[in-house]
């Protein structure tokens, strides 16, 4: 996203609204991994920017429903910047989560 596009994004207190957040940590983090997105399943505002979980295929396989995924955490920076991720775990595509497992 270009500067200008994402200054004029930006709600009144700096921060890029949560559609911005979501894409940002989404294309930033297939750009370090090197893997697409599946989807950002949790975005959370914090003080200074965002926390988003983004889910990634980490190895296909087939079926599908046994491919292994992972979900990460991400912190972007009020202007949507990645500042860093974690690894949160690994799953088979087709698992459930159990109640209260988070």
């Amino acid at each position: 996203m270009a500067t200008s596009e994402r200054n004029s994004s930006e709600d009144g207190d700096g921060r890029v609204p949560a559609p911005v957040a979501m894409r940002n940590a989404a294309q930033q983090l297939a750009e370090l991994l090197g893997s697409a997105p599946e989807s950002v399943s949790a975005l959370k505002p914090t003080d200074d920017g965002w926390v988003a979980d983004v889910e990634i295929v980490e190895v296909e396989r087939i079926p599908d429903t046994m491919s292994v995924m992972a979900s990460y955490r991400v912190t972007l920076d009020a202007r949507g910047m990645l500042l860093g991720y974690e690894r949160l775990r690994r799953y088979a595509r087709g698992q459930i989560d159990r109640e209260g497992r988070r």
